[in-house]
């Protein structure tokens, strides 16, 4: 416990007048106090002015904290591109805390999902998986930035990346450590593989956001209906998908008769899945759909830089369109419901990223468009921005850390020597659920304590540097 003597001025006078209230309130005051008859109401406007004092003292900060960032914010930057951002990497964050979770199993820590014992919460991860939001306004910022460098290619590029990958490097030199240190102390090689494997596995999305931002100059007109078909296609040769109910359904969609050749094009199809199958390079080719399926979200923000998508018929479009499609395919042509990875399933819809996953992205493309108009509204109010603002300069070490600070507060609670529910019980049942909502805000905190030591690797030399650049 901290030692009163050493505490803030107005603490101390806070603490003093708070024990000498009580001291009233049972004694009746102290000697020299009821000599001077001063008034109870005296001495609780005491207390209230020390606790005024307090306040000020600690909201001060705040309030220039939010005049800095809204002084240094550009005045033509569009703040509802932040927010987008700040929502994409806030649902990332939340939904790997929610879907996953460190089972203490004979000693040994191993992964386990809700989505497996309680495969009914399925529609809850289309709340979270807001990757495609990430993408379409990487592939806005990327666009517009190229558009406007004064430099060379490799220099923008180098800055884009400098800045993505800047925090890794803490990332990698922290479980290095953590790593040896584990092993040194006897833990079980398999806990060690599978916490390294939480932590290192979401970086996959990292290296596939800095190979479309290095092809920003060759990808900036492409349309997005040529990734969008190449997902189709490749899921068509590994998965088949129902076959002939996709030729009926393009067919009736299309307007096509019976006797189009589209049933002989996937008959084709058929034949080329069963040979890549017999060679063993369906699983490869799947991995074409990693690039292609974020593509799609990438190429719509790039075309939004250069104007496009500019009218709400546009985003109606694409979200009504997008979540008919994925709704339908996963009604109709039997894709998994979940939008995220579910251990033990035979086909995830994000890895690599299906047709169905496509699909659902260009749906959150589009509610993302629709909600620019009252973002912007809301962020005029500077306490909001700054909270925004704040949240997009500390993007990647959000990311980077979270699931650390998961893992942190795991193994602070083996200390009490049981298994916590919500934190180290199976999550077969809802009361799980319940349990884990309580853990969340546990869990930010422990991403507070990360964000506070490691922060500053992801700054750039200046605030308003950053803020004109993110």
């Amino acid at each position: 416990m901290r030692d009163p003597a050493r505490a803030r001025p107005w603490r101390r006078r806070a603490l003093a007048l708070s024990r000498d209230l009580v001291r009233r309130a049972v004694h009746g005051g102290s000697p020299e106090q009821r000599r001077a008859g001063e008034p109870m109401c005296n001495l609780a406007s005491r207390v209230g002015r020390a606790a005024a004092t307090g306040r000020h003292q600690v909201l001060a900060p705040l309030r220039d904290l939010v005049r800095r960032v809204e002084r240094d914010t550009p005045p033509d930057r569009d703040r509802a591109i932040d927010a987008l951002r700040a929502v994409a990497i806030g649902g990332v964050v939340l939904g790997h805390w929610l879907v996953t979770a460190l089972v203490l199993d004979s000693g040994a820590i191993r992964v386990a999902s809700p989505l497996r014992h309680m495969p009914q919460l399925a529609p809850a991860t289309w709340l979270f998986q807001t990757l495609a939001v990430f993408f379409l306004v990487g592939g806005y910022a990327a666009a517009r930035s190229r558009g406007a460098a004064a430099g060379t290619y490799r220099q923008w590029l180098g800055a884009r990346l400098a800045r993505l990958f800047r925090p890794v490097g803490v990332v990698l030199a922290v479980w290095s450590v953590t790593v040896a240190g584990m092993l040194a102390a006897g833990a079980d090689t398999v806990t060690v593989a599978r916490l390294v494997k939480l932590v290192v596995s979401p970086m996959w999305f990292l290296v596939v956001f800095a190979v479309l931002t290095a092809a920003t100059p060759l990808v900036a007109r492409l349309h997005p209906m040529w990734p969008l078909v190449t997902v189709a296609v490749i899921d068509l040769v590994r998965y088949g998908v129902g076959g002939s109910s996709w030729v009926g359904a393009v067919s009736a969609l299309a307007g096509w008769p019976a006797s189009h050749g589209l049933s002989d094009s996937l008959g084709s199809i058929k034949v080329v899945a069963g040979w890549l199958e017999s060679h063993g390079l369906s699983e490869s080719l799947g991995s074409v759909n990693v690039v292609a399926g974020w593509l799609v979200p990438y190429c719509l923000g790039a075309a939004w830089a250069r104007g496009a998508l500019r009218s709400r018929t546009a985003g109606w479009v694409l979200l009504v369109g997008g979540a008919v499609g994925a709704v339908g395919l996963v009604v109709g042509a039997g894709y998994p419901a979940a939008m995220v990875g579910v251990p033990g399933a035979a086909v995830s819809n994000l890895d690599p990223p299906t047709l169905a996953a496509v699909s659902f992205g260009l749906a959150q493309c589009g509610a993302a468009l629709l909600l620019l108009g009252p973002l912007r509204r809301v962020l005029r109010r500077p306490v909001v921005w700054a909270a925004v603002a704040l949240v997009n300069l500390s993007a990647m070490t959000i990311f980077l850390w979270h699931q650390s600070a998961m893992i942190l507060v795991t193994a602070l609670g083996l200390l009490t020597g049981e298994a916590l529910p919500g934190l180290h019980t199976v999550p077969d049942g809802p009361e799980w659920v319940l349990a884990r909502l309580g853990w969340v805000p546990v869990f930010g905190l422990a991403l507070a304590v990360c964000w506070v030591a490691f922060h500053a690797r992801e700054r750039a030399p200046s605030r308003k540097t950053r803020l004109a650049n993110a």
